[in-house]
């Protein structure tokens, strides 16, 4: 899947067509995945399975230049950085070897702790197997996921306490989705909820109990149909994916709006709101709505360094974009040559255009 997520970033159309570039920073890693996603599209060749290897990949998101350098020097940044962590799925339901294993475990989710959101993969494959009966996997496969987050419990939380910085939106993906081209991303979510809806809420519960304000979290309220090519006997068509393109929008806009709206309903407490609401989206609200950005000021504790930035009218004038006013915003930023405000603008345009298309569900919450 990541192979294909950044191989096909590399394409020639794609490079010409974007507005952005996406660069692995590590090269090593960016042509290993390459060479994997050639192997797929001209040898119909998979990438080798990796197991109980959990490996970041950084890649940075740079923006091309604009045509006039004022407004290249009046970007709030230039780059943005996607990092994807691999958490091996075998620890969701095998034992480790030994006392080694089980601390490279334990560092593997370790560095999940500082992501915004993460994805819980569910295999088509293994809804095939179990066809009509497909809780049995479905069970299995949250229970296990429960079990092991209450294993790792006592290493990742320091003095007992509660964490600030963790993944708050869960979202449960369907990989593979290929394997099912008659399901909906609706027909998804029922089938989660009609067959595994209780170890659902538990494992929320399991998570809650892991994080300091618990009500700022969102667990199987988001659902993504996922699919990284289409595989026939002696071929993988590599242009018939699904969703992978969704996911730099999701993680680039996302959070900003799920935070915002999660700031707005709950009292968070002064670290959980920094950290949800940060100089990173404030930077993001600004350059959505085109507002210049402020010089950072210092702030005491417990006082958003968003709204010292931005303001919580720009926050939630970004938030709140869509439909024809976010095209026509779209479209503003494409002609005056704004390369950030017309990727930014077409980031939350691709989330719409996977709800119609009945790829995505975001929560209204």
């Amino acid at each position: 899947m990541l192979s294909s997520f950044y191989g096909a970033t590399q394409e020639p159309h794609y490079l010409q067509r974007s507005l952005y570039n996406i660069v692995a920073d590590d090269i090593g890693q960016g042509s290993r995945l390459h060479r994997n996603y050639l192997g797929m599209r001209d040898s119909a060749r998979p990438p080798e399975a990796t197991r109980f290897t959990g490996t970041p990949y950084s890649f940075s998101i740079k923006l091309k230049d604009e045509a006039d350098p004022k407004a290249m020097k009046n970007r709030p940044f230039d780059a943005l950085r996607l990092v994807w962590h691999d958490y091996p799925g075998e620890w969701f339901h095998q034992d480790v070897s030994g006392p080694e294993e089980a601390e490279r475990r334990l560092d593997t989710f370790r560095s999940l702790l500082s992501s915004d959101v993460a994805f819980l993969l569910v295999d088509g494959q293994r809804l095939l197997d179990n066809a009509g009966e497909e809780e049995r996997y479905l069970k299995s496969l949250f229970g296990n996921l429960r079990n092991s987050l209450l294993t790792l419990r006592e290493g990742l939380l320091a003095k007992g306490n509660p964490l600030i910085d963790f993944p708050r939106i869960w979202i449960v993906a369907l990989s593979k989705a290929d394997l099912l081209p008659n399901m909906s991303v609706w027909q998804f979510r029922d089938l989660l909820i009609e067959k595994a809806c209780d170890e659902m809420d538990e494992l929320r519960q399991v998570i809650g109990g892991l994080i300091a304000t618990n009500e700022a979290l969102s667990v199987g309220e988001d659902f993504l149909l996922l699919s990284s090519a289409r595989f026939e006997p002696g071929k993988i068509d590599v242009t018939k994916r699904i969703g992978l393109e969704l996911i730099l929008p999701i993680a680039a806009m996302l959070p900003l709006e799920r935070h915002a709206r999660w700031s707005k309903a709950i009292q968070l407490p002064g670290k959980v709101a920094e950290s949800l609401l940060g100089a990173a989206g404030a930077l993001l609200a600004t350059a959505l709505i085109g507002r210049k950005v402020a010089k950072p000021v210092a702030v005491g504790p417990g006082k958003l360094i968003a709204a010292a930035i931005a303001g919580a009218d720009v926050l939630n004038t970004a938030v709140n974009l869509a439909g024809d006013k976010l095209k026509a915003i779209n479209a503003e930023a494409i002609a005056k040559h704004d390369t950030l405000r017309a990727t930014l603008t077409q980031f939350k345009l691709a989330l719409e255009h996977g709800e119609r298309a009945q790829v995505l569900i975001r929560s209204l919450r």
